[in-house]
């Protein structure tokens, strides 16, 4: 006698909305989001799932905007297998290509924290991730349920000794592409101008060889200039209530000229845990988790 298969209830995540706060990116708005824990044996398919219509991971929880009155932030993918550099990115390719990336395991060490440092001194001075200290670095980088890892940047070796950290990006491995998290380098660089731009070309270019179809850039915020450097790539998709839908050439090239037009220095300093808001994420959690 055949019995009817009995399966084990699906399990949905529990989503929870933080409360409002001021917006990091444009003046004079509030911003909220909602976000889910990523555990168990299903974390990194959960993650996957999240990340195709929008979310971000932050250490083991997956958020994105919900804001009430304000859709700027947008989530924007980059079409790997039919990107090919502009101009000014071949510069930058050529400029850095001496540079050995080196995959490293999820491990914070004691070197990309002083950069880190750095690069937040220069970059987004009076940000919250100024405040962090060497524990919340280590809990950013090895907090994760899914396949991520770190991937550093080096000055060419000088008497076989590995060369001086200049860039590193925290990286996760989606089924459909690369996300990268959240990437760092030298600001200042004499001679190695465009780094940040080398790490996401770099990530491209893996992309690419790996067969994946996507690199995920996060949040792409029309009128914030310091988020304007994600537009440069192309082809590029953003995500909307239609799903993920392609930016025209022409708009592209409006956006891209509009984006020249701003000066970063000008900017006001981004105020989150990373650059694309998750600030404040993990300890609301805390709260209502």
């Amino acid at each position: 006698m055949d019995f009817p298969r009995v399966t084990a209830p699906v399990r949905f995540p529990r989503f929870f909305v933080t409360s409002p706060s001021p917006c990091p990116y444009l003046p004079g708005r509030m911003e909220r989001k909602v976000f889910t824990e990523l555990k168990g044996p299903h974390a990194e398919e959960l993650n996957d799932a999240l990340g195709r219509i929008g979310f971000r991971r932050s250490q083991t929880v997956a958020y994105r905007p919900s804001c009430t009155d304000c859709s700027a932030c947008v989530s924007v993918r980059v079409v790997a297998d039919e990107f090919r550099p502009s101009a000014s990115q071949k510069r930058t390719l050529k400029r850095n290509s001496d540079l050995v990336a080196t995959i490293c395991r999820p491990w914070s060490t004691a070197e990309q924290f002083e950069l880190l440092q750095h690069y937040l001194g220069q970059r987004h001075p009076g940000g919250g991730m100024t405040n962090m200290d060497e524990v919340d670095f280590a809990d950013m980088v090895e907090h994760t349920p899914v396949d991520s890892w770190v991937i550093e940047y080096r000055e060419p070796s000088i008497d076989g000794r590995p060369g001086a950290l200049v860039g590193a990006c925290l990286t996760d491995r989606q089924g459909d592409g690369l996300s990268m998290i959240y990437s760092f380098y030298e600001p200042e660089h004499t001679g190695r101008e465009g780094l940040g731009n080398y790490i996401i070309l770099d990530h491209l270019r893996r992309a690419q060889d790996e067969g994946l179809a996507f690199v995920y850039l996060g949040y792409w915020v029309q009128g914030s200039a310091r988020m304007q450097y994600k537009i440069r790539y192309r082809p590029m998709e953003r995500l909307g209530r239609q799903g993920w839908t392609r930016l025209g050439e022409g708009e592209q090239d409006d956006l891209i000229s509009a984006a020249a037009a701003i000066r970063r220095d000008t900017a006001q300093p981004l105020d989150g845990r990373t650059k694309d808001g998750a600030h404040g994420v993990q300890e609301q959690y805390r709260v209502v988790g």
